[in-house]
This record gives C-alpha cells, structure tokens and sequence, in this order.
C-alpha cells in the first residue's frame, strides 16, 4: 500500500469573502426594506373613506370658503375655483393596467381633457401608462408615493413621499409637476389644522394643493345610477369632480363616465384640465436630465426590490419544503431503522481487532482515550500515532506503559498519513479508526465490529456523542449530534448510501482499505472522502447505533466555527472528488443517486436557503403582520422540537436539552449557515483550507458510562 504524499496548504484569503457577503446581506436588505415602505406602509383605505378629524382653527378662512385650488404661501394665501360650467374631471389612485387605459380610451372617444393624479408606485410598475397619458393631452399630479395621509405622517415621510413621487413621474414621463391631490383629502371647508399643516409644509416644497368640490363616490362601487346622480353639478358653477381609475374595480366608473359627458356637455359644460378650468398658467413642466436619471434609478430598484421578494418568496417555500421534506424522511426512515435493532448479522465477530489513534498534541485527553479503549470487552491492540506533538504526547502514553499499546512516532504529515502508517502497523484485519479526544465505552469495539460478519460491509459508523455537554454550546452540540447526524446515518444505513464514517468512532475491513490505497489527504474530510471511496468500491457502509463514544466537542465560538468550517469545506471537496459516483451503478450509484443528492439538498441547499426564513421573519415583524410570522416561525419550531423529541427517544437521551431550541436558533444555526455560505464561497474560489485543530481540554475521562453521563 502506498503511501499519499503530504502536501502544504496554502493559507485562504477570507476578507473578500466577507467583504461579498456583507455587501450582499446590505443590498438584500436594502431591497426588502423599500419592497416593505412601497408595498406595507402606504394606506389602502380609499380615499373618501377615510373621513378628517380634529380642530380647524388654524384653516385661514379665506381657504375654507374658496376654491379647491390652493397656494398656501405664508404671505398671500390664495385659492382659485373653476370658472362657471367648468368640470374638471380628476382621477386618483392611478395608473392601473386594467383600468386606466379604459379610461383614457374613453376620454379619447369623447374628446375630453382631465387631470390625473398618479401614485409613484403605480406609476414605476407601469410607465408606460404614465407616459400615455401625457401623450394624450392630460394633464399629471402627484398623489404621494405610497398613498401616505400627510396630515398624520412625520416630517421625514412627508418629504420622502412627495419627493420620491416626483422622481418617479419624472422618470417615467421626462416632466416634473407642483399639482399634488393629498389622499384622503375631500373639500376645503373639511380641512383641520393637520390637513392644513400638511398643505403648508407642500407648498414649502414647491406644491399647489388640488382639493375637489365633488365626490363621485365610486369608491364605494353604489351602482353606475347613483355614482352619475353624485357626480351632476348644483347649478352652474364650476366643479372639480374626484373619480378613481385604480384601487379596484372601476367598471361602474367607466359605466357613469360614458353616460355623463355627454350629459353634460348637452347642458353646455365644458371639460379641461385643473389648471385651465382655474386659468392657471401651465404648471408642468419638463424635468431636469439629473432629475429624470435619478428618476429612472428609482424605477429600477423598485422592480428589483419586487423581483428580489418575488425570489425570496420562491425561496421560502423551497427552504420549507426541503425542511418538511427532511424531517418526514429522516424521522420515517429512523423509524424503520430501529425497527431492525434486533437484527444479526451473523455469527459473532471475536477477531481481535487494531485499534489506530492518530495524535498531534493530544496530551489533555490521550490518557482518557487509552484507558477507555484498553479497558474494554474485545480483544485488541492500540496504536498510537504521533504526528510530530510538541506537546508531550507520546510521552504520556508510553509512561503509561499499557501493555498491549504501541507509541509511533513521526514527523508532522498530517492526520491521513499517520493513520495509513498505523495502518501499516496493525496486526489484524478489521481496524477501528479513533480520535484521540474520543473516550470509548467498554463494549463499544465489540459493537462496532459485529456487522463485518456480513462479508459485503467494508466499513462500520459507530455513535458518537458529545461528552462536555453541560454548557449552552455544549448543549446544542448535543442536539446537532443526536439530531442532525444521528438521525441522518440512519437513514443512510437504510438506503445504503453511508458518506461519512466518523473520524471519532469508526470501523474498517483491512482489505477494502488495501484495495482503495488507505487514506487520501486531497480532502480535508478524510473520513468523509474514504467513506465515500469505499462505496464506490463496492463496499456496504453500516450504522451501528449501540457503539457509543464519546467526543469531546468545541467549547468556544471559534473552535466551532473551525471545526465546522473543515468538516462542511471538505465535505464539498469529497462531494466534487466523487461527484461520478451519480453516475455508476450499484453500491456506488446509490452512494451518487442518493447519498450525494441527500447531501447536496440538505447539508448544502437547505443550509443556504434556511437564512431565507429568518429574513423573511424579521421583514414580517416590520412590515407584516406579527402575529402571523410569529406563527409561522413557532411553526418551524415545532418541527424541529419533533424532530428532537424522536430522536433523543431513539438515543435513549433525555430530552431536558431540547429546551434550549428556541436559544438556538438566534446565534448556533445563524454560525451554521455562515459556515455553509463561507464554505461555498472558498469551493468556488478554488481555494485550499490549511488543516486546522481544535483546541482540546480534556473534560473526558474513562469510563464515560461512570462519569455521570447519560
């Protein structure tokens, strides 16, 4: 058996990484919340349903007896009425795709003039209508951005909204207006001081504020005879009629029109705009370059921001999916797995078997792993490889003078080379790889070697389980363990599709390790790449839940970042490495077909789109309904509790840990997807990880079983 060569990794760059990802995570965000302000903050009420109220003492009096038209100067305050058998028709709450154009089509037929007052959203989602309407000789206002009430927005949303409304029409049609019609504004002797306030802060900003002096009352949708009997003039002075070309159906709209104008004009009224009706020089005019680029800008980012949550949205239901889609396999495969506890694979497995620890400064829990496994029921040898420990090691093992362990020492290579030197040391035929932070149970070895009495399985996956599980991070550990990966190697056993015997506790038939060349270091999961290797070899690959060892696992956010970071990295180098087995047949097309295609949508996929529903419940909070997200994220709970509850009963673990779930989800699983996420980002920048080892501390002793733990 030859040995592989080690190979110096490169140190890999991070900061770009992070540099895209932040920059992402800020134009994500960004985009969600103009989607939210555009979409959730804007009122939907129509507009003369909303009726003023409070104080109107500060309303001057020559506005509230004047015309609809105001200049609301500081120093002449001033309002204008139509001339007499004047109508000034206006349309609020537009462009609508639907309803709009009838309207102008009408209005074409008959030859009449009216003025349009857009909303800036409706007028970025439609331009084109914009646009049409200018071209036909109507005239344009502004109707807010979002259909905001200026008399009770702030003063920062007042701005936002007018001058956002601006920019849009100006992009939209090249022309900048000063006609605004508030929304829910009605006649000038309704108006109250807010309503005044608003009118006056308007007028700063350059608007004239266009009221009405007649309801149509479409709105309401009363029938087409009574929206006609609200929209006829009181004699023959001049009116300004409000009627809606959006906000829902306008067929009754369109119904009164084609009756009233020519009604109307048989009783010789006369159709214009509102400037005309009120001899008004023309108030638009054309926008500034600037003006209508950054116009242009802004319709472009709110359709982004729609196609961005139109994507999300996609997302979510994929995260959900594949999150029901886990648990339903996982929970109905891990049931028919324990199903089979009673199984035999044959006459019992007495070999005696060699038992390889590769260490590289290994001194806080060496002693605990060799005491564990010298102290247990099968017969076996230990070898211990050190990998050039600066820590004294081999020292602590060799005074422990153990018979029956063995001490190799070598220069540093790396975890795969000394555990191909082990192997070229062992006396027997079926090897268990161990981790020198691993404390194994007395009958653990026993267990783990029973199913190589079926000469088809070439490698055996042991249990392991977090030992230093008192703390919150040990404690979600745990989970992850009894959980995630628990759960998972069951229901690879039975769709024979195993892709990673752990590194912790992990049997192997001597000749299938012979006939793949022992063990690669391409990868950085070594386990990982020599289990799949076996696979498409031919070899069956088990799950034996009753061989139980003990890990210690990281007690800090960084030495799990690290772990996580080379566990999830090189299981993307061996998933690439054997990305053919998807396409061969027998064992090593059920490890592709489906092995690998259950890693890539739940260990790879789910992980990246997960963060979609925690996006989407902090933009729910914001701009949704609160009560509903906060249902749909206890709903994701419950799942994974379900899912938790099942498995620690398959373990036989108490459940009392589960109840840091919730705890759990704010800081463990975000580090999870950005390991994910960061993972991903170094694969496809073809870069290469340097080994790296998690600190130890030995909190493991031996017999684990007499330590306390459960």
């Amino acid at each position: 058996m030859t040995r592989p060569v080690a190979r110096r990794a490169k140190p890999v760059p991070l900061r770009t990484h992070w540099v895209v990802l932040t920059m992402l995570l800020v134009c994500l965000s960004s985009m969600l919340v103009l989607h939210g302000y555009t979409h959730h903050m804007f009122g939907t009420e129509p507009d003369g349903a909303v009726t003023a109220e409070g104080p109107d003492g500060a309303v001057p009096r020559k506005v509230v007896d004047g015309g609809p038209v105001i200049d609301a100067r500081p120093a002449d305050v001033r309002s204008v009425r139509p001339a007499a058998r004047t109508i000034a028709l206006t349309f609020d709450d537009g462009p609508d795709p639907v309803w709009t154009p009838k309207v102008l089509d009408l209005l074409k037929a008959q030859r009449v003039k009216a003025t349009f007052f857009v909303v800036g959203t409706e007028v970025a989602a439609h331009p084109e209508l914009a646009r049409r309407i200018v071209a036909e000789g109507h005239q344009i206002g502004v109707h807010t951005f979002t259909h905001a009430n200026l008399s009770t927005a702030a003063g920062w949303r007042r701005s936002l909204e007018l001058r956002q409304s601006q920019l849009i029409l100006a992009g939209a049609t090249g022309l900048s207006t000063p006609l605004l019609r508030p929304p829910y504004s009605s006649e000038a002797n309704a108006l109250t001081d807010a309503d005044w306030t608003s009118i006056e802060a308007a007028r700063q900003a350059g608007y004239l504020t266009v009221l009405s002096t007649q309801d149509s009352e479409d709105w309401r949708r009363p029938g087409t005879a009574k929206v006609i009997a609200n929209s006829m003039p009181r004699g023959t002075a001049g009116q300004v009629l409000l009627m809606h070309d959006a906000g829902g159906d306008r067929s009754e709209t369109i119904a009164a029109l084609a009756k009233l104008i020519p009604t109307l004009k048989a009783r010789e009224f006369k159709f214009a705009t509102v400037s005309d009706a009120v001899g008004l020089p023309q108030p638009v005019h054309k926008a500034s370059l600037v003006e209508r680029g950054r116009g242009l800008a802004a319709i472009w980012a709110l359709r982004i921001s729609d196609s961005v949550l139109t994507l999300l949205t996609w997302f979510l239901y994929a995260a959900g999916g594949l999150s029901v889609l886990r648990a339903l396999t996982t929970v109905v495969a891990a049931r028919r797995h324990a199903r089979q506890r009673d199984w035999s694979w044959g006459d019992p497995v007495t070999e005696p078997v060699s038992v390889i620890v590769p260490a590289y400064n290994e001194s806080a829990g060496i002693e605990a792993a060799i005491r564990s496994l010298v102290a247990s029921d099968h017969p076996i040898e230990v070898i211990v490889v050190d990998d050039g420990s600066t820590d004294g090691t081999a020292d602590i093992v060799e005074a422990m003078r153990i018979p029956g362990v063995r001490v190799i020492r070598q220069p540093n290579a790396g975890k795969p080379v000394a555990l191909n030197t082990g192997l070229q040391a062992a006396h027997f035929d079926l090897i268990v790889m161990v981790d020198g932070d691993t404390v194994f149970e007395p009958d653990a070895v026993r267990m783990l070697v029973q199913p190589f009495a079926d000469p088809s399985v070439g490698a055996v996956s042991g249990n392991a389980k977090v030992g230093n599980r008192r703390g919150l991070l040990g404690r979600w550990q745990h989970i992850e363990y009894v959980v995630g990966f628990n759960l998972d190697r069951r229901l690879f056993d039975l769709a024979e599709c195993m892709p990673t015997v752990p590194g912790a506790i992990g049997g192997f038939r001597r000749t299938a390790l012979e006939r793949i060349g022992g063990l690669s270091d391409v990868t950085l999961a070594e386990d990982t790449d020599l289990t799949m290797a076996l696979c498409r070899d031919g070899w069956r690959v088990v799950y034996e839940e009753r061989a139980v060892a003990w890990t210690e696992a990281p007690a800090s956010l960084g030495a799990l970042w690290r772990q996580r970071y080379r566990w999830c990295y090189g299981t993307l180098q061996a998933m690439w490495k054997h990305r053919g087995a998807w396409a061969q047949r027998g064992q090593a097309g059920k490890l592709g077909r489906r092995g690998l295609t259950y890693l890539l949508l739940f260990q790879v996929l789910l992980p990246l789109l997960a963060p979609v529903v925690d996006v989407f419940a902090i933009y729910g909070l914001l701009f949704l309904d609160p009560l509903r997200v906060g249902l749909v994220w206890l709903g994701f709970l419950a799942l994974q509790f379900a899912m938790g509850r099942y498995a620690f009963h398959l373990d036989g673990e108490r459940a009392g840990p589960l109840w840091t779930l919730p705890l759990q989800q704010f800081v463990y699983r975000q580090l999870m997807y950005l390991v994910v996420i960061q993972s991903v980002f170094t694969a496809l920048a073809g870069s290469r990880l340097r080994w790296q080892r998690m600190e130890r501390y030995g909190s493991l002793h031996a017999p684990a079983r007499t330590e306390g733990f459960p």
